[in-house]
């Protein structure tokens, strides 16, 4: 398949699941903010690190999964199963009236960046179950192939991916605060119009399937 296909499923996917707000990105831009922009890039250069890591172990395992051809269609159900109940969370969720949070992040000045980069991303477990459906997915449709080139240029891909949606937030923060602020308030139902939708996707598949079957 070449190197374009997989380092840009890599990115996309990686730049695609770190681009909504969440601790690690929002603490990239408070150290941006209070630090300048070198401590913040060598605190996104840790999360990163940790990012590559993550994307290969979950790579890895799906390919134990994917030895049992049966398994794929049985993974779709149980996805299915659990968007939809995602897209019903989510959508409840945004409906329901938001209590007020108030998060303080705690930068200490004194410890590495980068480390502290790499403990965030790493005390993150979901890019783990999220990589593992991800190359599944598409290697149920004949996106993905797990051999060794195309798995590293993967992983490759998706360190660029995060390492980019790091710098949009260190680099753009200050002019996308208002939208930060938008989606911040607004991501149940974002989050639950996406799960929506590959909900749909994933039952159109599964017809299919059991209609050519």
């Amino acid at each position: 398949m070449g190197f374009s296909l997989p380092l840009f499923l890599g990115f996309l996917t990686a730049s695609a699941g770190i681009t909504p707000p969440g601790l690690i990105n929002m603490t990239a831009a408070k150290v941006s903010l209070k630090e300048g922009r070198t401590s913040a890039l060598v605190f996104a250069l840790g999360a990163t690190a940790i990012v590559l890591i993550q994307t290969f172990i979950a790579v890895i395992f799906a390919q134990f999964i994917d030895k049992n051809p049966d398994i794929l269609i049985l993974l779709r159900e149980i996805g299915l199963a659990i968007f939809l109940a995602l897209t019903g969370f989510f959508f409840w969720r945004g409906a329901a009236k938001p209590a007020e949070e108030k998060k303080h992040i705690k930068l200490y000045s004194k410890k590495s960046r980068f480390f502290l980069g790499m403990l965030l991303s790493a005390l993150n477990f979901f890019p783990i179950p999220f990589y593992v459906f991800i190359s599944i997915t598409l290697a149920s449709y004949n996106y993905f192939s797990f051999d060794k080139l195309f798995i590293c240029t993967f992983v490759i891909g998706s360190g660029i991916g995060a390492f980019f949606a790091f710098w949009c937030y260190i680099a753009f923060f200050k002019k996308m605060e208002t939208k930060t602020a938008f989606i911040l308030k607004n991501m149940n139902y974002i989050i639950g119009t996406i799960t929506g939708i590959i909900s749909a996707f994933t039952l159109w598949n599964v017809i299919l399937y059991y209609w050519y079957a």
